[in-house]
């Protein structure tokens, strides 16, 4: 379909029609969706979800992390292609976030189901779509949770023993969700994943594809300020151990970081706070948070991994605490591809769509998957480059154009071009 028709067939006005319905689930006043992780709205999610997928032929079945896949075998013994994303959401949160790549990739499957029955399509392997469990990682960490244990990078007890702040295990969490038939797992041969930006250069650009060649680099720490607990009138000014005082001044140094290195270079946040005893008239004694640097240099990262250090140590001298700081995830940049960039960049010509090579800054499942097999990761333009909000948003042409070049990118996969 070129770039510049603007007409809706029946089976773009079937996606648009789905989308809609998927994102009632858990739908907030404010446009967007909250389902973290195993939740009931996410529970509801993936039960429709899987029952889309039976409509359109595909066997479904879960893993023991709660993976969901909808297998369509065309090559007995022969691997899958992979198409996915996630369906959980952060909190108050966006609802094209993961949940538009899972039904961009079911509904690119029904179409090459559809051309392999046809006859137009000869194909080499099969094909699995795939909803990746606890992306988000919001609720229960680490994210990329469910790719993680399939790619063989976080244990599985592990990932099903991990609770939430109210003491509720994965486990637990599952098992209060609908039962799915066990998979068998798909042994994979590539993987495909679209998804929002998540970030404003293609719009930006007014482009409205995205080829991702490599990610931002990133470091991630907890950083644990103890203190002692006191009164918050009692205590003498010279004589307090205030952690949350100490926790402040790194805060503010970790986002004045950005301003010791050029345009961009750097981006930082903090995001997670706990603080005890968390009382009205009580000096903390405890902070714990997360500091998040991410760079497309690495040398840059490197340097401000080494600046935050100092921020710690300057802390525990003016506030009188003492400060532990945790790597918990670190990266580098990582490339994708450059076969699947390659084949990505053909499906783009040959639909005229305009495109260009951008980095992920976030990360996605396939940042696991591309460690694997060949992985090509496709964007479609956010407007205004908000995520992880309910004011997120992409245009339906741009979702509708995101379909037919993954549809394009599966067809090239499953002929073999991309081995």
């Amino acid at each position: 379909m070129p770039f510049a028709d603007p007409h809706h067939d029946a089976a773009e006005l079937d996606f648009l029609e789905d989308f809609r319905q998927m994102s009632a689930f858990g739908a907030t006043d404010g446009g967007g969706v909250d389902r973290e992780a195993a939740t009931p709205a996410d529970h509801a999610t993936r039960e429709w979800f899987a029952g889309r997928m039976r409509d359109q032929g595909l066997t479904v079945g879960a893993d023991g992390i709660g993976n969901l896949f909808g297998t369509c075998e065309f090559v007995p013994d022969a691997p899958f292609l992979m198409m996915g994303s996630h369906l959980d959401s952060q909190p108050m949160a966006g609802k094209y976030d993961g949940a538009y790549g899972v039904l961009a990739a079911a509904h690119a499957a029904a179409r090459l189901r559809a051309a392999v029955e046809a006859g137009t399509l000869r194909p080499t392997m099969n094909l699995c779509v795939v909803d990746w469990f606890n992306e988000e990682g919001s609720r229960f960490g680490p994210s990329m949770m469910g790719s993680g244990v399939y790619t063989g990078v976080l244990d599985r007890r592990t990932a099903l023993a991990t609770a939430d702040r109210a003491g509720v295990t994965v486990a637990e969490a599952l098992g209060r969700g609908p039962e799915f038939p066990p998979a068998e797992l798909p042994t994979p041969a590539a993987y495909a994943e679209i998804h929002v930006e998540q970030g404003r250069e293609l719009e930006d650009a007014r482009i409205p594809a995205g080829l991702v060649d490599r990610t931002w680099g990133a470091r991630k720490f907890r950083i644990t300020v103890r203190g002692e607990q006191s009164h918050t009138g009692a205590a003498l000014m010279a004589d307090r151990r205030d952690a949350l005082f100490g926790a402040s001044l790194i805060v503010v140094a970790v986002r004045r970081l950005c301003a010791r290195f050029g345009h961009d270079e750097l981006r930082t946040a903090v995001s997670t706070l706990e603080l005890a005893p968390n009382s009205p008239v009580t000096i903390a004694r405890e902070v714990t948070f997360q500091a998040d640097l991410r760079s497309p240099d690495e040398d840059v990262l490197d340097a401000a991994a080494e600046l935050l250090v100092e921020a710690c140590r300057e802390a525990e001298q003016e506030a009188s605490v003492v400060v532990e700081q945790d790597l918990t995830h670190s990266w580098g940049q990582l490339a994708y591809s450059t076969d699947g960039v390659a084949l990505a960049r053909k499906a783009a010509e040959d639909l005229e769509l305009p495109h260009m090579e951008v980095m992920t800054v976030a990360g996605h499942d396939s940042t696991n998957m591309k460690d694997l097999v060949p992985t090509v990761m496709l964007f479609v333009p956010s407007v205004d480059g908000l995520s992880h909000n309910e004011a997120e948003y992409t245009r339906d042409e741009d979702l509708l154009r995101g379909v037919d070049l993954l549809t394009e990118v599966g067809r090239r996969i499953l002929a073999g071009e991309l081995t």
